[in-house]
């Protein structure tokens, strides 16, 4: 039982800084406490930590105000693309009930695009903005494909899989966030303005449902939190 626990407490401590980690193990170790007197007391502190982070709002931001309602769009937007290309591309119909406007290999690049970039704008918002608080942000994600799951089960199968085809860019903007911290400003101007006028397009075509507006706030939020050389003279100064 104890070589059990002990990789337990080893996965919990990872939830702490390295340097914390390292030392909250070693102590352990050399206290001569039982693997799971070790992992009570990780998880203890685990949660202790957690809930300091929470006093700020963005954790709060990045997991209820993007990513519960950016999940739930994004899961429609991946089920119209899905829909669209097998109407344009292989003259199927699996949803007759979901039109998007006027179709045709154009509007289906603009969704397709739409779906990829504002995915990964949201994934990087949200881990640019709370690291530590990620799982719980990765948590809420899979929400939306829950709570539509018992219709879920009347669809096509290949339908009912498409519902998390913006799982993957979104995971890729956390992993770039983790990596490069905060995006310059003209990359984050232009994919703001890219979103904006694709999401244009394609409410002039007639295949926007008035919500997905929305995924602009994603976008925008990346300009207003970009660095930019003048803001760190400023905040230098």
């Amino acid at each position: 039982m104890t070589s059990f626990a002990w990789p337990l407490v080893d996965f919990a401590a990872r939830f702490l800084d390295r340097d914390e980690h390292e030392a909250v193990l070693g102590d352990l170790v050399e206290g001569g406490e039982s693997a799971w007197q070790g992992l009570r007391a990780v998880l203890g502190l685990v949660l202790r930590r957690q809930a300091l982070l929470w006093k700020a709002w963005r954790p709060w931001f990045a997991s209820f105000v993007i990513t519960i309602p950016a999940s739930y769009l994004l899961s429609g937007v991946s089920i119209s693309v899905t829909c669209t290309a097998e109407r344009v591309l292989w003259h199927k119909d699996l949803c007759p009930m979901l039109p998007t406007g006027h179709e045709g290999y154009g509007l289906l690049l603009c969704h397709a695009v739409l779906l990829v970039v504002c995915a990964w704008a949201a994934g990087f918002l949200v881990g640019s903005l709370a690291r530590r608080t990620v799982w719980v942000s990765a948590v809420l994600c899979v929400l939306p494909t829950l709570a539509t799951l018992p219709s879920a089960f009347e669809m096509d199968p290949f339908l009912r899989w498409s519902m998390v085809l913006f799982l993957a860019p979104a995971v890729v903007g956390v992993l770039q966030a983790f990596r490069f911290g905060t995006m310059k400003l003209p990359s984050a101007t232009l994919i703001a303005v890219t979103v904006t006028i694709l999401l244009l397009l394609a409410w002039t075509n007639h295949a926007l449902w008035v919500y997905n507006w929305f995924l602009l706030v994603p976008t925008w939020c990346l300009v207003a939190t970009a660095h930019s050389p003048r803001r760190s003279l400023r905040a230098a100064a």
